[in-house]
């Protein structure tokens, strides 16, 4: 369960005295850190610049310590009416009450301020202290002391400075723990329309839409105050009235009406994210409790803050006017318990309107002036100049105004065109920024966040020292925290980084000149992160070194982005060491079964050459392979195939293939029955092995060609100084079907016919197509068995030609083999 912030815990029982009950907490410690985190401006920023800067940064701080002043004096005020309580049962006095609370806190052994709670709850006769009664039944219902809650969200709602205070107290104390998400609070007008008063949970666009409702609007809150009852729905499906949020929340959803006296003057609407709790009586009672803290809240609601919100025909007119205009137009009005000075509060910015400082529309809109924009409070800015025109009625323009926000304590500037005029009690302001400013500005106000990067100043002798907040964030430290000096590094790092830091310093405060270093900072959630710092000395002339500034990184995440390189080059090297044995292992084997060049070979009437070409790339070993081989049956076998791929799995297909070919042929198929054949072997006894061949068997007797392709380049036959493809017989690649079926082509050869057979690695180019290269393929052919030439007989150099001017612009490996028919010979066997 959430439990509520313990006075106790912070201040401790020894600080515990005092007619005022428990004193504020450690004021004086954070005013000192908050002014030693404003300290000067250096001495390159302008004297009204830099107070001004300081002076809107101090103002963020001071907001925020105002926030937690009031969570401590809602605390306080509970332990405040307990000891009231002992007082009038003990009759003793305050500083005695506050000690004999303290001690029978401790001798419970509960928190101070929970038992504050049970004891306001014992002398109460509210709703609150019955819900109590009926929780101390069992001992499981104190892992969620539903009154503890109640009581804590009661103390901080009426603490609360206005209804939205209350909104957000009642939903981080007393409803988060019943799975509520968000709260709203409707004040209820005489006129049958509503007003939110509070809210929390909800986006600041959506609260201002909702701002009023008109009368006659069937709200889910006008329903509960029509019923004068609860009205709820479970789930998202049940239709549903409009509402605040009904877009963002699909859950379930409960409105209570909040009454005194018999009186309803508001209701409490709570909204969940999925479907609405189990329903008991002592939720509803809770409920209740909580819409009758609304009810207080509601009475004491400031009549000027409501009036502020009821309908104003010159601002709805001047917002329909502006609504209209392209350039960004903010509608002020003066903000009602101003004080001494003037403030204005932005009543409506209209559709165009861009902040210069990157922040959404609803950021700006019903703030105050110089909330939103503290540093226009410089002499000369833009609050001058509206309260120049709002109190003499004389418009303002001027072509170019420097406009200044900050941003999480960075200050952010733009040029703009300025109109300023006062029409009734509204202050109209329209702005038209310079070229590219509103992109400068969101660059500016997220490079930091992005980049992670905080920056500091030092005064070394002062010591008082400036941190941004992406500084404590990066340092795992509150904003209240005291800021670590640069000499105090070594004391929050690593022990290994030590020595890099005291050269950091050696070289920044004794050699007084630039420096930066990377450690290991422990923080104090027990997160190691990797921080660079780089600082520079900041000479004042005739002083030396007074001030040391510099900036803070986290680089956690490119560290261990190095580490990962560092493994994957260790990994590399180790599989490129791998790669190249393997690439060995393969050109061995392809060299073992076929040679890069062997010399020509006589079959019967047939003289055979070869030439195999390797890739150019010593890793790139293909399978081409070729055969050329004398059959029992008197046929020869000519074949050239091409494994797809390369590497080991390539050569190692490649052997599988060429030796499955040899044996299949001794059977005396033919071709097609041969390529049918390997492709169930290639299909089945391979591991995704795809292929290419060309098979033929050359008959001595007849000079008969019979020849089939399996998705391979069709053979070339040169005859009579012409060069031509053979047809294409139709075959798919080896491989890729379980059953394939090959075509069959015939062809009688004659006496000085050369046919060569090659693989794709001949030919290819990336610039050509396929039939384009075959092309180019016969007239090399044709000029190198021109007569002149290398010579029609000479076989082997005219493959030794058809490489060197084949024009192929690939690396892929290249086998080719030449056959010339001759005149009947001895036989030779084959090697």
């Amino acid at each position: 369960m959430h439990q509520p912030p313990d006075p106790a815990a912070d201040s401790g029982a020894a600080r515990v005295s005092g007619v005022s009950g428990i004193p504020r907490v450690g004021t004086q410690r954070h005013g000192a850190a908050c002014q030693a985190r404003v300290a000067g401006s250096g001495p390159d920023h302008g004297p009204d610049a830099g107070a001004v800067s300081r002076l809107a940064v101090t103002v963020e701080h001071l907001r925020r310590e105002l926030d937690r002043a009031h969570a401590g004096a809602a605390g306080r005020s509970l332990v405040e009416v307990a000891a009231g309580v002992l007082i009038e049962r003990l009759r003793c006095g305050p500083t005695e009450a506050v000690a004999q609370l303290t001690s029978l806190a401790a001798q419970a052994g509960v928190p101070l301020l929970e038992f504050a709670a049970d004891l306001v709850n014992q002398a109460s006769a509210d709703r609150i202290s019955a819900i109590a009664r009926d929780f101390v039944t069992t001992t499981a219902e104190r892992a969620d002391p539903a009154a503890l809650r109640l009581r804590s969200a009661e103390a901080r709602t009426l603490a609360g400075a206005d209804t939205e205070a209350a909104a957000r107290s009642m939903l981080e104390h007393a409803l988060r723990p019943l799975g509520a998400v968000a709260v709203a609070v409707w004040a209820a007008n005489p006129d049958q329309s509503l007003t939110l008063a509070g809210s929390a949970g909800f986006g600041e666009a959506e609260a201002h839409r909702w701002r009023h409702v008109p009368p006659g609007v069937a709200t889910l809150a006008r329903r509960a105050l029509d019923e004068r009852a609860a009205v709820q729905y479970a789930t998202p499906a049940e239709a549903v009235p409009p509402s605040i949020g009904q877009h963002e929340l699909t859950g379930g959803r409960l409105a209570v009406p909040a009454g005194i006296g018999g009186r309803l003057i508001g209701v409490l609407e709570i909204c969940w994210s999925g479907p609405l709790p189990a329903r008991s009586q002592s939720l509803q009672r809770q409920f209740e409790a909580l819409a009758g803290l609304c009810a207080a809240t509601l009475e004491t609601w400031p009549a000027d803050e409501a009036s502020a919100d009821e309908p104003d025909p010159h601002l709805a007119d001047l917002r329909r006017l502006t609504d209209g205009v392209l350039d960004p137009c903010l509608i002020l009005q003066l903000a009602p318990g101003g004080g001494e000075g003037l403030e204005f509060l932005i009543r409506h910015v209209n559709p165009a309107f861009v902040d210069f400082a990157g922040r959404p529309a609803g950021a700006v809109a019903g703030a105050r002036l110089l909330e939103a924009y503290p540093l226009a409070a410089e002499p000369g800015g833009l609050a001058e100049k509206i309260e120049h025109v709002f109190a003499t009625g004389e418009p303002f323009r001027t072509r170019s105004m420097r406009l200044a926000a900050t941003v999480d304590g960075v200050a952010l500037h733009a040029q703009a065109q300025v109109s300023i005029g006062r029409h009734g009690s509204q202050v109209l302001v329209v702005w038209r920024l310079d070229e590219g400013t509103p992109r400068v500005a969101r660059l500016l106000q997220h490079a930091q966040r992005l980049g992670r990067i905080g920056g500091f100043e030092e005064n070394l002798r002062t010591r008082q020292i400036v941190w941004n907040e992406a500084v404590f964030d990066l340092h795992g430290l509150p904003p209240s925290a005291a800021p670590i000096a640069v000499e105090q590094l070594a004391d929050h790092a690593h022990p290994d980084d030590r020595p890099a830091i005291d050269r950091f310093l050696r070289t920044l405060l004794h050699h007084r000149r630039p420096a930066s270093t990377a450690f290991r900072l422990h923080r104090p959630d027990g997160v190691a992160r990797h921080i660079r710092v780089v600082a520079e000395p900041v000479h004042a002339p005739g002083t030396g070194l007074t001030t040391v500034r510099g900036a803070y990184q986290d680089i956690s995440a490119q560290h261990w982005t190095e580490v990962a390189l560092a493994a994957t080059r260790d990994q590399l090297a180790q599989s490129e060491q791998q790669s190249a044995e393997r690439s060995r292992l393969a050109l061995q084997l392809q060299h073992a079964i076929m040679p890069p060049a062997r010399g020509p070979l006589t079959l019967h009437d047939l003289l055979v050459a070869v030439r195999y070409r390797p890739a150019e790339k010593g890793h790139l070993v293909g399978g081409d392979w070729y055969d050329a081989l004398a059959l029992p049956t008197g046929e020869i076998l000519l074949c050239v195939g091409d494994v797809a791929g390369h590497g080991i799995e390539a050569a190692t297909g490649m052997v599988a293939l060429r030796n499955a070919l040899r044996g299949l042929a001794a059977t005396g198929a033919g071709p097609a029955q041969l390529l049918t054949w390997l492709n169930s072997v290639t299909h089945h006894l391979t591991d995704n092995v795809t292929a290419t061949a060309v098979c033929g068997l050359y008959d001595p007797l007849t000079r008969r060609l019979r020849w089939a392709r399996a998705g391979h380049l069709p053979p070339v036959l040169l005859r009579d100084g012409h060069a031509r493809t053979l047809p294409q017989p139709g075959g798919i690649l080896l491989g890729v079907l379980d059953h394939a079926d090959y075509a069959e082509n015939e062809l009688r050869l004659q006496v000085g016919d050369t046919l060569v057979m090659f693989t794709d690695g001949l030919i290819e180019r990336r610039d050509e197509s396929v039939q384009a290269s075959l092309t180019s393929l016969l007239a090399v052919t044709e000029k190198a068995g021109a007569p002149g030439g290398e010579g029609p007989g000479d076989l082997e150099a005219h493959l030794d030609h058809l490489l060197r001017y084949s024009g192929s612009d690939t690396d892929d490996d290249t086998c080719l083999v030449g056959v010339t028919v001759r005149e009947a010979a001895p036989l030779r066997e084959a090697a």
